[in-house]
């Protein structure tokens, strides 16, 4: 083989080849080489972390099943009248649950046009809408927008919350694949329509179009379509019962892109007039929320802690309730408040008025305030005075009386003598209840009111008997529930039952009827006084045309009025007055309270059974055992006595007629031309004759000027049985 000489090789350099043109770009070339296989090899990891979070995604998933049930939106209330029917929903409300093929199709095509409109072609995600979205955000400004579909909506809605972050969006697109891939497009659009908010507690189009139009879904028009579609964006800005004008304006801008969609033409767009829709006017907050104010707080103490729909079943019975609120604004007067509790036998609140406008105040005047009831605290006093011994024949002197130096007058200014207690209860006689005090105690009295049933302090002093303690109308009215019950204890309620909506029992009410407070013989005397006082006193404004018991109450100054009594097995509480305690010029319990029990006692009575008092209970044994003595011992205050053993009654040092001055509580003057209100003229009114001159009476219990405050260190005498 010939080689070249190292000379010829210094001459001649051995042959090399050109450089080829594109090594110079070489490293460009390496570098987007390796950026490619970077990206293709990141881009393959990141979909096979993609394919594994949507598989993870979808086989966490609940089941169509369980995402039809919604308690995932929030635990829904529904409370129930007597009657059966809802007087509130709290929480979410939902519809029927519509499938696909019951929803309207101009509905499914108004939702697709306004929030996907390429729904049925993209996976989930929507690229298309993602790059729309990113070129508005560069020349609007802010961030990328309008690029959820109605798959990710229906996951962030499911799922996850509201708040704006590139993580959440990222879990919501996962979320959406995995959506797209475990149900198919129908049941995913049959969902997000069920489910969606559309304002006003609603979800899905059913809820919202009762809600809306007072209708169901499956009868949607197209302007109603383009209504409910519009709302889903801001469904706070759009609401119909919000801003009705807005609303219709939005709906216009669905119909234009629904036109674009193909969904509808331009003659059915023409057509549609969204302005033309009647719109049901939002329920007004009523009375009955006064009530549902009250019992709902209540479920905490009766029923454990669950997110189920509950469906909570009152005694609220809504005729009474209308009734109640329409004697309240009808007959309260102009600038005071008004409230009326209304109890059944067994304590179920019928009907409740905390105040004459709810969206005024909702201030529930009937179970919060505390107000002076004045005379219609002298139920007590006469229940204590039954109670020891008293009997409604009873003869009492009325006269002028001071205890510790305290002198109460008649609102009258005069004095009736003697007059049996059912008179003096009757007329409402301050004088006598002042005595019955002194005789039986005030602390007596007190403790008789809380036997009865109220929670308020109740002061001591001698005034204690006019009503000076201040207490609440639903206390006062279980009082006198309990003397219509024969002295059985009443406790209001107004929760029959809670039940999960398939029926399940989670709370029944039970009564308890063994309580007694009274005996019955003494609250069939204390009926027999309320009824007097209806018929002949100072309640005859709340006759109703059947019998009636019940009391007045009238505070100085006339800043309260009561009224509260009993017929047919139902109790009523009425008051009225200013909630600053100013003076409410003519106010009298006899007076807007009566009327208003008896405007509301008419309707709520009416389908009733009429029931006659039961006021002859046979009396214990010492109320008509005829020795006294064999069973009290020798009196220590020496009152004579006849020879058949009878107190002699003393003749009172002043004896004035009863009453007849209008403007008091305690009597009305009467008419010209009408006789005489006297003890007599009573006894005839009510159906007791008394004893002919010939006869011995029966032996009666006085109240006498010598039974007032003994001096220091004096031992009180004993009250006189009968």
């Amino acid at each position: 083989m010939l080689t070249a000489s190292p000379l010829v090789r210094c001459i001649i350099p051995p042959y090399s080849p050109p450089p080829m043109a594109g090594n110079a770009s070489s490293p460009l070339k390496r570098f987007f080489v390796t950026s490619f296989k970077v990206g293709l090899y990141t881009g393959l990891v990141a979909l096979i972390a993609l394919v594994v979070a949507v598989g993870v995604a979808m086989s966490q998933l609940p089941s169509y099943q369980q995402l039809v049930r919604r308690d995932d939106l929030g635990q829904m209330i529904r409370v129930r009248g007597a009657d059966g029917s809802v007087l509130v929903s709290m929480g979410p409300s939902f519809g029927e649950w519509l499938t696909y093929d019951e929803i309207p199709p101009v509905m499914r095509d108004a939702m697709i046009a306004v929030e996907d409109r390429r729904f049925w072609y993209h996976p989930g995600v929507d690229p298309v809408g993602i790059v729309r979205g990113i070129q508005v955000s560069v020349t609007q400004g802010g961030g990328v927008r309008g690029v959820s579909t109605i798959a990710q909506q229906l996951a962030r809605n499911v799922f996850l919350t509201s708040k704006r972050s590139y993580a959440r969006k990222l879990r919501e697109a996962i979320l959406a694949l995995a959506l797209e891939r475990r149900f198919s497009k129908e049941q995913i659009l049959e969902l997000y329509l069920n489910r969606v908010y559309f304002g006003g507690g609603a979800y899905g189009i059913d809820a919202a179009s009762r809600l809306f139009f007072g209708h169901s879904a499956e009868d949607m028009s197209v302007s109603e379509a383009a209504i409910i579609a519009g709302l889903v964006k801001a469904p706070s800005n759009y609401s119909p019962t919000a801003d009705a004008e807005a609303a219709r304006e939005r709906a216009n801008v669905v119909l234009d892109l629904m036109v674009r969609s193909g969904a509808i033409t331009a003659a059915q767009a023409a057509t549609a007039e969204p302005a033309d829709v009647k719109l049901v006017a939002p329920a007004k907050q009523n009375s009955v929320r006064y009530f549902t104010d009250w019992v709902l707080p209540q479920l905490d103490t009766l029923i454990d802690e669950t997110g189920d729909p509950i469906e909570v079943w009152t005694t609220l019975d809504p005729a009474m309730q209308k009734a109640a609120d329409e004697a309240i604004n009808a007959n309260t007067p102009a600038g005071a408040q008004g409230a009326l509790v209304s109890l059944d036998r067994d304590g179920a609140v019928r009907a409740m008025i905390g105040g004459k406008d709810y969206v005024d105040s909702i201030y529930n005047r009937a179970t919060q305030a505390q107000r002076q009831p004045g005379s219609a605290f002298k139920l007590f006093v006469y229940l204590t005075a039954l109670e020891t011994g008293y009997t409604p024949d009873t003869t009492v002197t009325d006269q002028p009386v001071t205890i510790n130096g305290w002198s109460p007058r008649n609102n009258s200014r005069r004095f009736s003598g003697p007059i049996s207690l059912r008179g003096a209860f009757s007329l409402s006689l301050n004088t006598v209840s002042a005595q019955i005090g002194q005789q039986v105690g005030f602390g007596t009295i007190a403790d008789m009111a809380r036997r009865f049933g109220i929670t308020t302090p109740v002061n001591t002093h001698p005034s204690m008997v006019l009503g000076t303690s201040d207490v609440r109308l639903i206390d006062m009215t279980r009082a006198f529930a309990a003397v219509q019950r024969k002295g059985a204890a009443v406790t209001p309620y107004g929760i029959a039952k809670v039940t999960l909506s398939d029926g399940t029992v989670l709370y029944q009410h039970q009564s308890d009827e063994n309580r007694v407070l009274v005996a019955p013989w003494v609250a069939a005397q204390m009926t027999d006084l309320l009824q007097s006082a209806v018929m002949t006193g100072t309640g005859r404004a709340a006759q109703i045309g059947r019998p009636v018991a019940g009391k007045t109450g009238t505070t100085s100054s006339n800043k309260d009025g009561w009224f509260i009594g009993f017929s047919s097995g139902l109790t009523t509480g009425v008051w009225m007055g200013r909630d600053d305690a100013k003076t409410v010029g003519g106010l009298q319990g006899g007076t807007a309270p009566a009327r208003a029990f008896r405007d509301y006692m008419i309707q709520a009575t009416a389908k009733r059974p009429i029931e006659q008092f039961d006021v002859q209970v046979a009396l214990p044994d010492w109320q008509t055992e005829p020795d006294a003595e064999s069973w009290y011992g020798a009196p220590e205050d020496f009152m004579m006595v006849d020879p058949d053993g009878n107190p002699i009654p003393q003749q009172p040092g002043q004896e004035q007629p009863l009453p007849r001055e209008p403007g008091g509580e305690e009597e009305q003057a009467p008419p010209p031309g009408e006789e005489r209100l006297d003890q007599q003229w009573l006894d005839r009114a009510i159906g007791r004759e008394r004893p002919a001159p010939n006869r011995q009476p029966q032996p009666q219990r006085q109240l006498r000027q010598d039974t007032l405050p003994p001096a220091p260190g004096q031992r009180q005498p004993a009250p006189q049985p009968q």
